[in-house]
């Protein structure tokens, strides 16, 4: 009868247990501070910030494939470098100077329980999610939009100076730029009755890298040959599974901005998807009009193109406001690119004609596509007043901010840089590729370069 006894007590107690596990899953975890953590909108951000992450592989695939093939590897390395150059300068100071408060009428960001992210360790966000997770989610912003200028001048710049610009165009350009745009006493954050509208990035990320990434092409100058000689990818197929790795990864850039796990979540993911996809098919039935034929090339250009101008409308925007955004960059994007070719400057990867061109488009268009919901939180906001036409004003101000100041502080980074570095590749190394001149190494093994 005991033994029984106790046996039933030792199934009661393991019952409990499984209760109080179950119980725990479902609502949440409890921090040690007694702070509620939301697991499924923890368990989403971790799974953004590995797909944001995935980006940037992503990203040297896709420039990667279109170089000539003496410099595939060292256009490679120009995504993987950042990834190790922007993590260390995030954790030290970067953080810092995005999210720190205590700043003057939200112009610098800076909080020195933020240096080393030591003032952290426990902490968690309204969002019921640990500081650290939306730390290293915002992280992986900061390191793919440098990377997103090398495409500009790709083929032709010093490894090393890349290196040195990317670390002084992120604290100098990306964190000022974020915090106005992104933190709650950024002075863009707070203008007209909600502020710029920039879900995910298309002023913060895309303008400041396209139009940072037209100043370093003209300063620079041609590739050795360009416009005359002919230069052709080296393997549009790894560019194709690079345009796939963006479109996968940019769920979690888009709808991970949400930092949740719930209605805005889904509806961010679907506007993702939708102009993805509208931008790939507009674009290439411009070109069977324009050029006859319907390219690779294309379809991968018009998913950035939709993905871009979406960016910063995810959020805020019905599925056919994601479609008309994504068939309107494609069609504007597929201009400027037009128009590059007739100008002919060597915007090498079209960086400027997709992403600078792309995150303008998406970020003053959206405000003709506004949600009612948001509409009317607008103007509760603002005593009941509120216009497509006062949205249109702001985001033309935070675009217009953002133009001007990527391009005066990029051009005075290279200006200076170029005086201890030389930035752009010498003919010789130039001629002998990026892979060998910088690396020592050549992507495809013993084929000969070319």
């Amino acid at each position: 009868m005991i033994y029984k006894l106790c046996a039933m007590k030792k199934r009661l107690k393991k019952s409990m247990l499984i209760l109080v596990l179950l119980f725990v899953s479902i609502t949440g975890l409890i921090a040690s501070d007694g702070t509620e953590i939301d697991s499924g909108a923890t368990a989403w951000m971790l799974t953004s910030t590995a797909l944001v992450l995935l980006m940037i592989p992503g990203l040297a695939m896709f420039y990667g494939g279109l170089v000539r093939s003496k410099n595939v590897l060292g256009t490679v390395m120009h995504s993987f470098v950042a990834m190790g150059i922007i993590t260390v300068l995030w954790i030290i100071v970067g953080y810092s100077m995005c999210f720190g408060q205590n700043t003057l009428g939200g112009w610098f960001g800076w909080n020195r329980d933020y240096f080393f992210l030591k003032g952290i360790d426990t902490n968690i966000l309204e969002a019921k999610v640990p500081e650290y997770v939306f730390s290293m989610f915002q992280l992986k912003f900061a390191i793919i939009t440098p990377a997103l200028i090398a495409g500009a001048f790709a083929e032709r710049v010093s490894f090393k100076a890349y290196c040195f610009f990317i670390a002084l165009w992120s604290l100098l350009v990306y964190n000022p730029l974020c915090h106005w745009v992104w933190a709650s006493d950024g002075f863009l954050f707070n203008i007209g009755a909600k502020g710029a509208i920039d879900f995910a990035g298309g002023t913060v990320v895309h303008i400041s890298a396209g139009v940072s990434g037209l100043v370093a092409a003209l300063f620079l100058g041609s590739r050795r040959g360009y416009p005359y000689q002919v230069i052709r990818p080296n393997n549009l197929v790894i560019t194709m599974l690079g345009a796939g790795l963006l479109w996968v990864g940019w769920f979690g850039f888009n709808a991970g901005s949400s930092v949740s796990s719930g209605l805005s979540t889904a509806q961010a993911l679907t506007a993702t998807q939708v102009a993805a996809a509208a931008g790939a098919l507009t674009w290439i039935l411009i070109e069977s009009f324009h050029q006859g034929k319907a390219t690779a090339l294309g379809f991968a250009s018009g998913i950035l193109a939709g993905l871009v101008a979406v960016t910063p409308a995810a959020g805020v925007v019905q599925p056919y406001g994601a479609l008309i955004l994504g068939i309107l960059a494609s069609t504007v994007c597929y201009m400027a690119i037009q128009a590059k070719n007739k100008l002919g400057y060597d915007d090498s990867l079209d960086a400027f004609g997709i992403h600078g061109v792309g995150g303008i488009t998406g970020a003053l268009f959206l405000a003709f596509f506004i949600r009612p919901s948001w509409m009317a939180e607008a103007a509760a906001a603002n005593g009941g007043s509120w216009s497509v036409w006062n949205q249109l004003g702001v985001q033309a101000i935070a675009v217009g901010i953002a133009i001007a100041f990527s391009a005066a502080m990029t051009f005075i980074i290279i200006f200076f840089l170029n005086k201890f570095i030389k930035f752009k590749s010498t003919e010789d190394d130039e001629m002998a590729g990026l892979d060998r001149s910088y690396h020592g190494e050549r992507g495809y093994g013993m084929l000969n370069p070319s």
